[in-house]
């Protein structure tokens, strides 16, 4: 009698030292497919940490902001907002004193910023009617 429950008792912990042996690894896998495929998806953030990123800040009569960020093996900001069209220039010379028009611009104004080969901002402002410009600003670092 006292062999049939040390039998039943060794079977018992093959089974679970299995289930362990199997089960972690096959949860591993699972948990890391999941993460991949959340990588790289935009995600909303808070604008001012948006800006920070991009080494600049919104101006002060900016409405309507939009933020979203995106990491993998790179990151990506993407801010959009409204502005007065009177002001962007300026805004656009303060903020980025170093940027150059790009060699394309499918907008109105276009900037191009370069901190180093690290990061890169690209500015693209559509003038709207009222007076207003639609600003996209996407930042990536490497």
């Amino acid at each position: 009698m006292g062999d049939t429950k040390k039998k039943s008792r060794w079977w018992i912990r093959l089974v679970v030292g299995l289930t362990v042996l199997c089960g972690v690894p096959v949860a591993l896998v699972i948990w890391a497919a999941h993460s991949f495929s959340q990588a790289g998806e935009p995600q909303p953030v808070d604008c001012a940490a948006a800006m920070e990123f991009a080494h600049g800040r919104l101006p002060a009569d900016a409405e309507d902001a939009r933020c979203t960020e995106a990491h993998f093996q790179d990151s990506y900001i993407t801010v959009d907002f409204r502005m007065p069209r009177a002001g962007v220039t300026d805004w656009l010379k303060t903020t980025y004193p170093g940027g150059k028009p790009p060699f394309s611009c499918d907008g109105d104004l276009c900037l191009e910023v370069d901190f180093d080969q690290a990061l890169y901002v690209d500015v693209k402002v559509v003038y709207e009617d009222g007076g207003t410009a639609l600003v996209h600003l996407g930042s990536f670092d490497t």
